[in-house]
């Protein structure tokens, strides 16, 4: 949409949102709701022109699969280069290689350039050596809705194993189910307002209701 040249747009108001440790939160809302500006100023990717922000830990944020990918280096060397974009050490990076390399099902690929990979390829790449970033807080940003069926499979199992070691998650999607799966409390985001925070059944609800 052209919006003319000096006029404001407000994303976020009145934003008021506590996590706690061992939380997996579900945020809820309809495309242009906000929900992806949250989560890139609670990453530290956007500061808000207004209000704090206090995060204890480290996060990884799984927003944008594969930024810091280079198109012309092969998969092996985007495994380290994207590795250490997340704060990996390079010797953890080769003690996790053969795992990475698994999970994503690419071990015949990994020498080829990373230009002549199909887009789903990138995806389980980039989530392969972000699930082995060691974190406080991981902030999900639909990436349940990535990847082939199967692949989501694996994904569905990494983020169960982060529910039941008490992993701190903040995760956006329009999927009811994984809401209800995965989370312990939500939030429905309309227009950039909580509309509704608490009870994963109310706010499916809401967020239904439109």
């Amino acid at each position: 949409i052209f919006k003319p040249a000096g006029e404001q747009f407000t994303v976020l108001k009145d934003i008021d949102l506590e996590v706690q440790k061992g939380e997996f939160l579900g945020i809820m809302g309809r495309n242009g709701s906000g929900k992806s500006t949250l989560l890139k100023i609670l990453a530290g990717i956007y500061e808000p022109t207004s209000g704090t922000v206090k995060v204890k830990g480290r996060v990884v944020p799984f927003l944008e699969l594969g930024v810091g990918f280079n198109a012309e280096l092969s998969g092996k060397e985007n495994v380290f280069l994207n590795g250490i974009i997340l704060g990996m050490s390079r010797e953890k990076l080769k003690q996790k290689y053969d795992e990475i390399v698994a999970f994503a099902e690419l071990e015949k690929f990994m020498d080829m350039p990373l230009k002549n990979y199909s887009s789903g390829m990138q995806v389980r790449l980039a989530f392969s050596i972000a699930i082995m970033a060691d974190a406080d807080i991981y902030i999900l940003d639909e990436v349940l809705a990535v990847g082939d069926v199967e692949f989501q499979k694996k994904c569905f199992d990494v983020f169960r194993s982060y529910k039941e070691q008490k992993k701190t998650v903040i995760l956006v999607t329009h999927a009811a189910g994984s809401v209800k799966d995965f989370c312990t409390r939500a939030v429905f985001l309309k227009d950039g307002v909580f509309q509704v925070q608490g009870d994963v059944d109310e706010v499916i609800e809401a967020y239904n209701r439109g």
